[in-house]
């Protein structure tokens, strides 16, 4: 691998006959460097992303990153309120399969920066919901995977009995993560389009000086598929102060009846990461990944207060030293979506205009176990919460919103919004 942008841009004309590239840069989008990526820019003004994969499982990502993108007709794209990346054409770069898209402009907010209230929060739950609104159709007819809610609990059902038949799960998150494959009313659920794992990092914003954060960009588009909504829903257990908002707005822009038990399948998903770290581990024969899921798992059932899965502890230290402790966990172990090769245009340095009006800043490609660590160690900031007897969980919703602190005006929660993207800044850029 890294091969020059003047290189990856070649394979432009070669995916796009008669095309003039007039400049090239690298991609910066602090990708998870498994993929060789660049930026090429055109005579007509255009500019296009090139990403190129050597080792078969990236090979196999942009294939499907291919076949989703070619099957967003422009029917289907008309139905979203966002921007996905158009797709341009494949070819070879040496041995590696190369795809070229369109790059898409906008920023990204990391997921505990996320703030409440109006503005980015609200565009994110309806942008997912727009996504589950899909046609069915769109999806079977490339000829994608489609999950029932049968076969998406026989997924989960096979992936905790792997992890205990390596003898390294506490009994206790056995015993809890049975009882919610058990449980009939988790799973009585419509199978939708999803993206198959939506992270925080998934959405491109413009900052409107009224509205504050919306989203215009959707990234991450390999996993399209039909199955379990809340699987596009787990990131929200890293984003403690928008996943209240993310979830209204994305209830109240579904055009049916909410699942009700939609939040608590997103928690069982975060922590069911573990139990993939650990399956992973024991599938390469790696004493050391095995040892150290084992010990994160160990943490997990260190928070909760009882022994009785049916009443689950409140947020413990426990649980929060095994949550931060994910920044071990590669990112291809989960569910999630790569963004590295279809917009550079949301570091931070290029977020504010210079006094010309010009945007500044390139960046160079962030390592795979830096980027990859940061998204899983946001993955799973959770409350450790009951799966069992969904119908208890949403008998008071009043009382349970009573006690979030909420922006006391809207001038208010768009300042938070405005601090939530400086802090970002500023650490991004350290």
């Amino acid at each position: 691998m890294g091969r020059s942008p003047f290189t990856l841009a070649a394979a432009v004309t070669a995916a796009l006959p008669g095309a003039e590239v007039t400049g090239t840069r690298l991609l910066s989008a602090g990708g998870d460097a498994r993929f060789d990526s660049a930026v090429a820019s055109l005579a007509d003004g255009r500019e296009l992303a090139i990403r190129v994969a050597d080792d078969d499982d990236a090979a196999r990502e942009l294939a499907a990153e291919a076949l989703a993108l070619r099957a967003l007709t422009a029917g289907a794209r008309a139905m979203l309120p966002f921007r996905a990346p158009e797709y341009i054409g494949e070819t070879r770069v040496g041995e590696g399969r190369a795809l070229v898209t369109e790059l898409l402009p906008g920023f990204q907010i990391e997921a505990p920066h996320v703030p409440a209230g109006r503005g980015a929060a609200p565009s994110m739950g309806a942008a997912i919901a727009a996504v589950h609104a899909l046609p069915t159709s769109v999806v079977r007819g490339a000829g994608l995977s489609s999950r029932s809610a049968e076969e998406s609990r026989e997924d989960v059902r096979r992936l905790v009995d792997d992890a205990a038949a390596t003898g390294r799960v506490p009994a206790r998150l056995t015993v809890r993560w049975r009882d919610a494959v058990a449980d009939d009313e988790l799973w009585r659920f419509e199978s939708t389009v999803i993206l198959s794992g939506v992270q925080a990092t998934s959405f491109l914003f413009d900052d409107d000086d009224e509205r504050g954060p919306e989203v215009v960009g959707l990234l991450g588009w390999h996993g399209l598929a039909v199955g379990d909504p809340a699987v596009d829903l787990a990131w929200l257990s890293a984003a403690p102060d928008a996943s209240d908002d993310v979830h209204a707005a994305y209830a109240r822009s579904l055009d049916r009846l909410p699942d009700p038990a939609l939040d608590v399948r997103a928690r069982l998903f975060a922590e069911l990461e573990f139990a993939r770290w650990l399956v992973h581990g024991d599938s390469l024969r790696r004493s050391d990944i095995v040892d150290d899921a084992a010990a994160l798992l160990e943490a997990l059932a260190e928070g909760l207060r009882v022994n009785d899965l049916a009443v689950v502890a409140e947020r413990a230290d426990g649980v929060d030293s095994a949550l931060d402790a994910l920044d071990r966990v590669p990112a291809d172990t989960a569910l999630r979506g790569d963004t590295s090769m279809q917009t550079d245009a949301y570091n931070p340095d290029e977020l504010w205009a210079d006094d010309d009006g010009s945007l500044t800043g390139d960046v160079a490609r962030t390592s795979g176990s830096d980027a990859g660590a940061a998204r899983r160690a946001e993955m799973l900031n959770v409350e450790t919460e009951d799966l069992s007897g969904v119908g208890d969980l949403f008998t008071a919703p009043d009382a349970a919103s009573s006690d979030r602190d909420e922006p006391e005006t809207d001038d208010e929660a768009q300042r938070a919004a405005r601090a939530a993207l400086q802090r970002w800044k500023s650490s991004a850029s350290e």
